[in-house]
């Protein structure tokens, strides 16, 4: 297993999102406003899906990287931490999956 992190990507992305957005396609997205990465972010989502399906899975290795690099950019261009998001997940699974579901009101 790699030492590559989460956090490790995160902070890149923050770093080249604070760039030029002539120096940076990251940059470049988040600049676009939230649109524009929330469109790659559902486009790649759906990649991931459809490798997955067709069980493809160096396409499903290589979507879900695309879907956890544009979910990074979304979140910083929407101003959500990593942080907030991993609260929330740890928030989560300390109870089982469907009470906590359950406990969201939604089915």
């Amino acid at each position: 297993m790699t030492a590559f992190s989460l956090a490790d990507l995160d902070r890149i992305v923050r770093s080249r999102a604070a760039a030029s957005p002539d120096q940076s396609y990251t940059a470049k997205l988040v600049a676009a406003g939230p649109a524009k990465p929330a469109k790659k972010l559902g486009e790649e989502a759906v990649e991931a899906a459809i490798a997955a399906v067709q069980g493809d899975r160096a396409g499903l290795v290589s979507e879900a990287a695309d879907v956890l690099y544009h979910l990074l950019v979304v979140l910083v261009g929407s101003g959500v931490a990593l942080e907030d998001v991993m609260a929330e997940l740890e928030r989560r699974t300390a109870q089982g999956g469907l009470a906590e579901k359950a406990s969201r009101g939604r089915p």
